[in-house]
């Protein structure tokens, strides 16, 4: 259960190797988080965070999970809720791919939208529906503000997150009453090894910046937050910006 402020016991993240995702271990385990499992594809790099995790105190467990296999998840993770309550599950996992080469390709482009969207909808509810049958718990979904509105420069990326939002939005409707709460989290750009050699747009942030935005939404029980804030509104401008105008909006 959470504590006195809000912090979580036990954290499950999904996509174990995000850098958002362990940005936000290591300031809840600071916090008084004891348990966190790491869910990913089994790699060295997904042993060298559990590592980095425990040498800061944390009971760190690794899970072999595949957001492309949706009909192992069920199986997955309910093995890692039967070993105890969960109080929080990070939904961190997300590909950008490559816009011109996925344009070119249909089948990489179905990947992005199977990890981003398909993948996320199973693992959602999985998760959601263990969340309700222990009574309490959060699930946070890392969205992005690529899915407001989709850019010529990355609408597919940008669809499959639209597609994540909206879903997570009504999963939250859906949970609510329930003990369980579904926040949002819309970062900008953030500085990580995914957007490596991209071009930096205004408001960009960082994996620790979101950490700690998370953190003050679980606190408040945010439904939705943007990360920086002041995306709310540069994007309530976008989202209704006439066509012509939106496509001279630098890439």
């Amino acid at each position: 259960m959470k504590d006195a402020f809000g912090t979580p016991q036990s954290l499950l993240i999904l996509g174990g190797t995000s850098e958002i995702g362990l940005a936000t271990a290591r300031r809840l385990i600071a916090r008084r988080t004891r348990t966190v499992w790491l869910a990913g594809r089994p790699s060295a790099a997904l042993d060298t965070a559990a590592a980095r995790l425990r040498a800061l105190g944390a009971d760190v467990r690794t899970v072999a999970f595949d957001a492309l296999d949706p009909g192992s998840h069920e199986e997955t993770l309910g093995k890692v809720f039967a070993e105890g309550d969960i109080d929080m599950v990070l939904l961190a996992f997300g590909v950008l791919g490559d816009q011109a080469n996925d344009e070119a390709e249909p089948l990489a482009a179905v990947r992005v939208a199977q990890t981003n969207y398909t993948g996320a909808v199973s693992a959602g509810l999985v998760c959601a529906g263990a969340l309700q049958t222990q009574g309490h718990g959060s699930l946070v979904v890392l969205s992005s503000v690529a899915g407001e509105r989709a850019r010529r420069a990355d609408f597919i990326y940008g669809s499959s997150k639209a597609g994540l939002d909206a879903f997570a939005q009504g999963l939250g409707d859906a949970m609510y009453g329930t003990g369980v709460q579904v926040m949002v989290v819309r970062p900008g750009f953030v500085r990580s090894r995914m957007t490596t050699g991209r071009p930096e747009t205004p408001l960009a942030t960082t994996p620790e910046a979101v950490a700690a935005a998370i953190e003050l939404g679980l606190r408040r029980r945010s439904e939705t937050v943007w990360v920086p804030g002041a995306l709310r509104v540069v994007m309530a401008a976008v989202r209704h910006l006439p066509r012509p105008l939106f496509r001279r909006l630098p890439g």
